[in-house]
């Protein structure tokens, strides 16, 4: 079959068309009849005179309350949530008049390094309080408008959407007929965002000049790291409040293609794949991506961009922590040493705290990861108990001025598992029973 023949015919898209949903709109930015011309679309499919909604007292009010529950750390002026929660009112009303008279500018990021695997580190930004306040007023403001365009199969920092709505319809199409999988990886995509192409996406629908200006000056923050500082040309950076809503935008028209053209595609952010019926269709739709992307200013990752046949061992692909392979679920092997790295530093053999409180610590973390990781394999479950009881055997070992890892069948007789559950250590493996026999 050539690749030309390959592509699908433009069909219906077989999953259930989502209902859109205004009820998480903040109701006093927009009114009923604001969300009547959200439906059924404005003159000129632009939004004018913005500005002034985002720069209401209520509104930077709500935003404040919203970073203030969200916390975070403090940006290069060193002022922190807590120090600006002292005299909110005061610093409050300064960002309503500034951007009232068009003279407020956003602070450079503060950029810090965040692991993310071994001798790997992430770059995450930290805006300033006060620019994390006035972005989550502007995101308030746009969102809906973006959010009315675009498409079902798109789930990343999204309402109502989430990572388990994505697995779920990954989950859904593959056993439906599409096991051939396009794993697609877009190379340091925050970062290489466009500018001048993001900004003509956002003028596509909104045509408020100081509401492109703020959104501008955003984008062209300078960005500080330690001594060292630069002016951005593209990307957004990550940890801003906006930079979620403006990376789906920028990505919207790959959505659409994908749709016009009859494939699945599942995307949550940057992280996406498309689901086909046959390897060919798969190749062809690697070729649509790789067009698109070449052709819109970014790249795609060589070595972790690939096609396969999920049915088959070692062809499988990850997808949002799971490992999608030979007709099963697992957990990717990035999440499962993250999990157990976080393990270890809990249940070190020297900890100077009770097995008790060091249960009471570890359990939280054992039943959030296991919320998240349920519908894995049950042999998953089975291996990370295994380990969590190795670990806390060699403590008692220690403690006991007996060396060894807790490995010998003696350790074993002496800390059965009956032992760690009636200190209260939550089993994963029972978890997994336990919500099996309530799905029957």
């Amino acid at each position: 079959m050539s690749a030309a023949s390959a592509v699908p015919a433009r069909a219906k898209q077989e999953a259930e068309t989502w209902v859109r949903d205004w009820s998480w709109v903040d109701t006093t930015i927009w009114t009923e009849r604001m969300l009547a011309a959200l439906d059924n679309g404005v003159k000129g499919s632009k939004w004018f005179s913005l500005i002034d909604k985002v720069a209401r007292a209520d509104t930077l009010r709500q935003a404040w309350e919203k970073v203030a529950r969200n916390k975070g750390a403090a940006g290069v002026d060193g002022q922190s949530v807590e120090k600006f929660a002292a005299q909110a009112g005061a610093y409050l009303n300064e960002l309503e008049e500034t951007l009232k008279r068009g003279s407020y500018r956003p602070q450079p990021v503060k950029r810090v390094e965040i692991p993310k695997g071994p001798g790997q580190t992430r770059p995450l930004g930290i805006p300033a309080v006060k620019d994390r306040i006035v972005q989550t007023a502007l995101k308030r403001v746009c969102e809906p408008i973006f959010e009315r365009e675009f498409h079902d199969n798109s789930y990343g920092f999204r309402p109502g959407r989430g990572c388990k709505d994505a697995l779920r319809e990954v989950d859904r199409l593959i056993k439906d007929g599409y096991p051939h999988v396009v794993d697609a990886d877009l190379k340091s995509y925050f970062d290489s965002i466009p500018h001048e192409r993001l900004l003509a996406r956002v003028e596509e629908r909104i045509s408020d000049g100081r509401v492109l200006d703020l959104i501008r000056g955003y984008l062209s923050q300078d960005i500080l790291h330690g001594l060292v500082r630069w002016t951005p040309t593209g990307g957004t950076p990550q940890g801003a409040v906006i930079s979620p809503l403006l990376a789906n935008l920028y990505l919207h028209p790959l959505d659409g293609l994908m749709q016009g053209k009859g494939y699945r595609m599942v995307r949550y952010a940057d992280d996406f794949v498309i689901l086909c019926r046959t390897a060919e269709e798969a190749k062809a739709a690697l070729e649509e991506v790789h067009a698109w992307v070449e052709a819109n200013g970014l790249a795609l990752h060589p070595d972790k961009t690939q096609v396969g046949d999920c049915r088959e061992t070692g062809q499988g692909f990850d997808f949002l922590g799971y490992r999608f392979e030979a007709g099963r679920r697992w957990v990717r092997k990035k999440s499962l040493k993250t999990m157990k790295d976080k393990l270890r530093s809990q249940t070190g053999r020297t900890r100077g705290v009770s097995l008790k409180r060091i249960i009471v610590e570890i359990n939280p973390i054992l039943k959030g990861w296991f919320g998240y990781f349920k519908h894995a394999h049950p042999l998953e479950f089975k291996r990370l108990d295994g380990f969590i009881r190795r670990r806390l055997r060699a403590l008692l070992r220690k403690r006991a001025k007996r060396p060894g890892m807790g490995h010998c069948h003696a350790d074993h007789a002496r800390w059965p598992n009956a032992f760690f559950a009636e200190q209260g250590l939550f089993t994963l493996t029972g978890a997994h029973a336990q919500a099996s026999q309530s799905r029957c």
